[in-house]
């Protein structure tokens, strides 16, 4: 099959679309630039299906590479036959190719190859057509030859079944049977290496079918083999397929060569295809085990780069500590910083009355409105001290817990550092935790994906793959968002897609040197950035003071003619769009016909969507949409928590097993996938997500262990 077949086959579009998406990454579009505004070449196909085809048509292309460099090889061997070509070209994954090539793939000296060299791969001919006539002083004798060091029969004999033993290995399709039995029957068993009680208890003495593992548990049998705690082998029924074997090789019993080569069967599989094919089993269940866990990431990454901005508000960022003190930054509306300070209400100073004082003082001072308190060291007692502080304040302050991962990487990190080069490193911790509830995604995007921590076994995926994945993801979040010329960091305008960092800085440049942009056009001024740039990532910025309306859209400016017809076709001025004047837009269309105005303004009916639903809401921000945060204003101990409490709490993680929900105690409870819907979940993340709020009932407290059992309750 053609790479465009496979592709259309599965991903379950049809040839026209794949031909159309091929020729628009080809020529240098992104993939979210394709998502949203080529939607009549690829027929509405969205972000998330147009980066697994372009990863899928990237390895199809490396597939097919490595098919014809093997053809090249094997041709210039002179042994390519119609066969061998017909096999290559049916091969769909590298391991099937590496299976037709092995027979001919250079080799290292084998106990094979030093047979051949000593003459005897004739005998080796010789035992496998098991004639009857077979005899060893008739066939075997003459192969004994001293130069050569084939001192006896049974040297003889031995070098040829070595040499059995090799081609039996080199069968591809030998090879492709006993792979699929080892993976479908075979069961992996882990053993402890160590009496001492660890996090990989649950795999001391585990056995569980190798077609059926989750990848969570892979992992983390992985992770416990890499440490020395466990031992890991695969353990599968060797008699079937030393029979399987045998029924192929073995032609006739009355010959004495029979016996040989049952010999160099056993041989074959036990010395040469078992440790192979269970390694290769074993590297073929990380890597999914690690797709699966990128996957995981991926979509546990974009919940929360889009969680909902609270807007408006002056916030304290609180990073917990006990020696070095807790750090304070208080932000305005817009994030810029008003105040910092150091207070020490944990231990060892325990100075809770003068940290209480000074804290209500800038509370008042500032009006702020909203706490927001990290969830690392020391975060119990900190959020202990919040609660009974704000209940002295003059005017309602609420806190939040907020995730902190990665935001000690960020502090230390270069942006940070030209970002607020008059703080040390703790204050910019937190006024990155304060900024993180204002607007999430513009403060994630300064971290690495990897620290932000809501993804299961990081550390062990593959660096690059995991790169570009969590990239991706990121981008796609912010050109959901959009990013405003004026205001949008560097970090923010790195992720739009068609801009790099070295023409983001080019961006802030402009503003710094030059002035603010005033239209989305200003953007051909900026160094780097050409037709085609611009028209990439044009669409994705904002410029909320220009005095062109869709400038403050997700329209693109191709589509501004278009736009103003429609406009004009539905007895709209422009400025009733800036003046939210349009809410009758729905009706004015049904009565001319959407097809008959796409017609008219010669436009596609997706794009024609689009821009009708950007003109409903210009400028609006896609996550604004979403539930607000949990704000609390008291705090309850796990102590607290009892069997049949019903609480409400927010999504903070999710694993292939559950997801984790902060119910407003230090630990995060867990609802197993068991216990998430009504229904058979298969994956966690078909029915949850992070910054769902949702109701729980307790179903277990183990107070010692910190561990909270939770399952999920439907109104």
């Amino acid at each position: 099959m053609k790479i465009n077949q496979i592709l259309a086959t599965e991903l379950h579009i049809n040839l026209n679309q794949v031909d159309q998406v091929i020729t628009l990454i080809d020529d240098g579009n992104t993939i979210p630039f394709i998502a949203r505004y080529r939607k009549e070449l690829t027929g509405g196909l969205d972000d998330e299906l147009l980066r697994n085809f372009d990863e899928r048509l990237t390895f199809l292309r490396s597939l097919m590479k490595k098919r014809d460099d093997i053809i090249r090889l094997i041709s210039e061997q002179g042994k390519m036959t119609d066969e061998i070509n017909r096999l290559l070209d049916e091969a769909k994954t590298i391991t099937e190719l590496d299976d037709i090539y092995r027979p001919f793939r250079p080799k290292r000296r084998t106990r094979a190859t030093i047979a051949k060299e000593k003459g005897l791969e004739p005998l080796a001919d010789i035992l496998m057509t098991q004639l009857t006539s077979f005899s060893l002083k008739k066939d075997v004798s003459p192969f004994i030859n001293q130069e050569k060091k084939v001192l006896s029969v049974d040297d003889a004999l031995n070098g040829a079944m070595d040499i059995i033993a090799e081609n039996i290995s080199d069968n591809a399709e030998y090879r492709k049977t006993i792979r699929s039995h080892t993976y479908n029957k075979g069961v992996l068993i882990t053993k402890a290496k160590t009496e001492e009680d660890s996090v990989y208890r649950l795999y001391y003495d585990f056995n569980e079918l190798i077609a059926k593992i989750p990848s969570h548990r892979l992992l983390a049998i992985n992770r416990g083999e890499k440490e020395s705690i466990l031992s890991v082998k695969i353990d599968i029924d060797e008699d079937w397929i030393i029979n399987y074997l045998s029924k192929h090789l073995l032609k006739n019993n009355d010959s004495q060569a029979s016996t040989y080569i049952a010999l160099a069967t056993t041989d074959a599989y036990k010395r040469l295809i078992a440790p192979s094919i269970q390694n290769e089993i074993r590297n073929l269940l990380t890597t999914k085990s690690e797709e699966q866990a990128i996957a995981v990431f991926k979509e546990n990454l974009k919940a929360l780069l889009l969680q909902p901005p609270i807007h408006n508000q002056v916030v304290m960022g609180f990073d917990p500590a006990y020696r070095t003190g807790c750090k304070i930054a208080i932000v305005d509306s817009l994030g810029d910083v008003l105040a910092k300070t150091v207070v020490y209400p944990t231990a060892p100073q325990n100075k809770t009355e003068e940290a209480e004082k000074e804290l209500l003082q800038l509370i008042e001072k500032y009006q702020v409105n909203i706490i927001s308190i990290g969830n690392g060291t020391a975060s119990k007692e900190s959020e202990i001290f919040v609660a009974e502080m704000i209940k002295k304040t003059k005017h309602p302050v609420n806190y939040i817990m907020t995730n902190e991962a990665g935001a000690s990487v960020y502090s230390a990190s270069k942006l940070a550092t030209e970002e607020f080069p008059q703080y040390d490193v703790s204050i910019r911790s937190a006024i990155s935790i304060a900024r993180r509830i204002q607007d999430p995604l513009a403060e994630l995007v300064k971290i690495d994906p990897k620290s932000i921590g809501v993804g299961q076994y990081q550390h062990d995926m593959p660096p690059k793959q995991l790169s570009e994945s969590l990239d991706g993801v990121v981008e796609n979040c912010v050109s959901t968002v959009g990013a405003d010329l004026n205001t949008a960091s560097v970090a923010l305008l790195s992720h739009i897609a068609g801009i790099n960092s070295k023409v983001a800085t080019n961006i802030i440049k402009y503003r710094t040197d030059k002035a603010a942009f005033s239209n989305r056009d200003d953007l051909l001024k900026i160094s780097g950035i050409k037709e085609k740039t611009y028209t990439q990532c044009v669409g994705f910025l904002r410029v909320y003071a220009s005095a062109e309306i869709l400038d403050n859209t997700a329209v693109h400016p191709e589509s501004y003619q278009a736009t103003k017809k429609l406009l004009a076709i539905l007895d709209y001025h422009i400025n009733d769009v800036k003046d939210h004047n349009i809410k009758d837009i729905d009706e004015r269309i049904r009565k001319i016909g959407l097809d008959v105005i796409a017609k008219q303004i010669n436009i596609g009916i997706p794009t024609l969507n689009a821009i009708i639903t950007e003109l409903k809401k210009p400028g609006r921000d896609p996550r604004d949409e979403l539930p607000q945060p949990i704000l609390r204003s008291d705090i309850m101990d796990i102590s607290y928590l009892k069997p049949g409490m019903i609480l409400t709490g927010t999504v903070r993680n999710v694993a292939d097993f559950g997801a984790f929900v902060d119910i407003g105690v230090h630990q995060d409870g867990l609802v197993h996938i068991s216990k998430l819907s009504k229904n058979f979940v298969k994956r966690a993340l078909d029915v949850i997500s992070i910054g769902d709020i949702i109701k729980v009932r307790v179903i277990e407290i183990d107070i010692d262990k910190k561990r909270i059992s939770l399952e999920r309750i439907f109104d």
